[in-house]
């Protein structure tokens, strides 16, 4: 069954069988082959990120509006900080979860911070996205490993310590 939609209306249905297969996932809506690497080595120095250059590479990108409104906003979370799901939710006007699913799809980490949004409590909430090739998002580890390289504090329960940022512009 296909269903085709405009962005208001349901356009048609169609219960017969597909004819044609899907095209293959785009190569960009996989993270780079290196994204755990860099995480896993010393070469992501998350102090020395260039985020003009990173917000020029969201903006060259063919992502969704959202998709690049939400990692433009993450660009702004500084180095040792964190904000939440739903402080960054607020600010675009948006949920919780589509945040999480913009996240989870960043192709641009960790140099594109999606690492640095946490649950509401303070919690690692973890998106471990499932990419058509070349791997998976990280894990909560290596989001842990990330944020105390930043000088992020985290207690033995995996609760960040302190307040939330949100001074997004």
């Amino acid at each position: 069954m296909a269903i085709t939609t405009t962005t208001t209306t349901v356009k048609a249905i169609s219960s017969k069988p597909r004819t044609k297969p899907r095209p293959p996932p785009s190569s960009s809506s996989s993270p780079p082959a290196t994204t755990t690497s860099k995480i896993k080595s010393s070469n992501y120095q998350p102090h020395n990120t260039d985020m003009a250059a990173q917000l020029q590479r969201i903006a060259s990108s063919t992502r969704t509006p959202y998709e690049k409104k939400v990692w433009s906003l993450l660009c702004q979370i500084p180095a040792g900080q964190v904000s939440t799901y739903a402080i960054l939710s607020a600010h675009l006007s948006s949920s919780p979860r589509a945040v999480g699913n913009a996240l989870r799809r960043n192709p641009f980490a960790p140099e594109v911070p999606c690492h640095r949004v946490v649950a509401t409590g303070g919690l690692l909430g973890g998106f471990k996205g499932k990419w058509p090739k070349d791997g998976e998002g990280i894990t909560i580890d290596e989001k842990k490993m990330l944020l105390r390289r930043e000088g992020v504090k985290i207690d033995d329960r995996g609760r960040v310590l302190g307040t939330p940022w949100s001074a997004f512009v």
